[in-house]
């Protein structure tokens, strides 16, 4: 490339990745209220900016019992279709006990069922889950809601979170820059699992409804408590325990507004969801549909037409509650419910003092090299320290344009990135300074020193790139964010070595070579 093209690169690279970091020194409010500046910029990380650290643990005791339930309805199943008799159930911690044709359900089990030990106690057949089975059910319920939950706190809009697994059936969960713990905490734990259910009967407490069954409610059904925002009981309706829809069959989700501006829940089913919306609701026209998130009754209103696709829930619902609500359901309801064993809010004090005390250790340091560049190699030096600051230009401006997240140790990283540049120029400029001493001319002694520098810088940018990069893959946090940080920097300090300061010399030693200052 010619002289005056390579001029014109560095100037466009400047000025873009200058303009590209500029909302990264901007705080938010400038950024929205000046129409020239990008919206969003290079993200702070946990340490930096404070937010909230959890640690989650799936609920052992519901996975095992989920499991369980499973289990139970695929042996209910099989029995039917083999006409075998089973008289009822019951599920006590890691037992499934099962009452009638004894011989016929021990065979069923023994045939199907390879993640239990059967025995037999009191004329009931006893199924245990085995302790390699029940770990697997942790593990699937853990590797099931770390899915939900990255669904849930990406739509939540925090940027860059770290989600990821933490042992047997654990969940680490890091929130940058959320403000308010308790809304997030509904937004992780809660297990948001809607369903629609006919109601059967209604009456204006538990008390009234329970009354018209004085030999109890039918086994297949339930009784659920239609609640005001205060938390009083409003109405009691009866429902059967299976539903007509559910969740899982959702296609999406969000909050809109009525006519009168009150926050609603709009939803939409897939192909299958639709069809049975349609036949169920075209075939109940005047009577009650209950939808019931989390076993709290939402809202039971008259079915008034057929509903097919897409349909809507209304409720006494705050703006918040109804957003939330909504992501909830279109994430993905939770397999198991999760139990918050650790919680940390870092606050934004302590980012504060990283922060300050990351861009001295950068400035110092930064200080230190430009002052020995100048002194060790004169005005050369100086083409080396203006590359330099076109290397943190670069730097800055590509994790701006990624929106990558600076931790503390990508601010060691930035450190680091410095060295490595200047490394660059040095391994140059002592090939000059050796070519020169072989009696070449400055300008021989230019190009050759260039030309044989070349395939050591690149090998070693390559392999140290190599390693970043598999920091970047692999490595989680604050591991991440150094990687992040040094393969940027790599790549800006590539281009600096051997593109910037190449122009610099040539350019100033063009056209007097005899002048060489190195």
């Amino acid at each position: 490339m010619s002289l005056r093209g390579r001029w014109i690169l560095i100037a466009i690279v400047t000025v873009v990745m200058s303009y590209l970091s500029l909302p990264s020194f901007f705080s938010e409010e400038a950024r929205t209220s000046h129409w020239w500046l990008r919206k969003d910029g290079m993200t702070l990380g946990l340490d930096l900016q404070g937010g909230i650290h959890w640690l989650l643990r799936v609920d052992s005791d519901a996975a095992i019992q989920r499991e369980l339930e499973k289990i139970l309805s695929s042996v209910t199943d099989s029995a039917s279709e083999a006409k075998i008799e089973l008289a009822g159930s019951d599920i006590k911690g890691d037992t499934l006990t099962l009452r009638g044709d004894i011989p016929g359900l021990r065979k069923l089990l023994d045939e199907n069922v390879q993640s239990v030990d059967v025995d037999e106690q009191d004329g009931a057949l006893v199924a245990k889950l085995k302790d390699r089975w029940k770990r697997e059910a942790i593990d699937r319920g853990a590797s099931t809601a770390l899915e939900v939950l990255r669904k849930r706190v990406d739509q939540f809009g925090v940027r860059e979170p770290l989600i990821v697994p933490q042992g047997h059936g654990r969940i680490l969960v890091q929130m940058p820059g959320v403000k308010d713990p308790a809304s997030a905490r509904v937004l992780i734990q809660s297990t948001t699992f809607l369903e629609f259910k006919p109601v059967l009967d209604a009456a204006p407490s538990k008390e009234l409804l329970e009354a018209k069954f004085p030999s109890g409610v039918p086994e297949d059904q339930q009784i659920v408590i239609n609640t005001t925002r205060a938390g009083k009981e409003s109405e009691a309706l009866l429902v059967p325990k299976k539903a007509v829809l559910k969740g899982d069959m959702l296609e999406d989700a969000r909050m809109e507004f009525d006519r009168r501006n009150r926050p609603i829940i709009t939803f939409q089913w897939n192909s299958e969801g639709a069809k049975l919306f349609r036949d169920f609701t075209g075939a109940n026209i005047g009577h009650r549909l209950a939808a019931i998130i989390d076993g709290k009754v939402i809202t039971a209103p008259v079915i008034q037409s057929k509903i097919g696709r897409r349909g809507e829930i209304t409720g006494d619902f705050t703006r918040e509650e109804a957003s939330n609500t909504a992501i909830q359901l279109r994430s993905g309801a939770l397999p198991i419910p999760l139990v918050l064993e650790e919680e940390r809010s870092v606050g934004p004090s302590l980012g504060a003092d990283s922060i300050r005390d990351g861009v001295r250790a950068s400035l110092l340091g930064a200080g230190l090299v430009f002052l020995f560049m100048a002194i060790y190699y004169s005005l050369t030096g100086m083409f080396a320290n203006l590359a330099l600051i076109v290397n943190v230009v670069i730097l800055i401006g590509l994790m701006s344009a990624t929106k990558a997240t600076m931790t503390l140790p990508g601010i060691a990283g930035v450190v680091l990135t410095v060295g490595m540049a200047v490394d660059s120029n040095v391994i140059i400029y002592e090939r000059i300074r050796e070519e020169l001493r072989n009696g070449k001319t400055a300008r021989a002694a230019i190009q050759t020193g260039y030309a044989r520098s070349f395939w050591t810088i690149f090998d070693a940018h390559v392999t140290a790139l190599l390693s970043s990069i598999i920091l970047v893959m692999i490595g989680r946090g604050p591991v991440q964010g150094f990687g992040v940080t040094l393969t940027i920097g790599l790549i800006a300090s590539m281009f600096t070595a051997l593109v910037v300061t190449r122009t610099l010399m040539d350019t100033i030693y063009g056209p007097h070579p005899e002048r060489l200052r190195i």
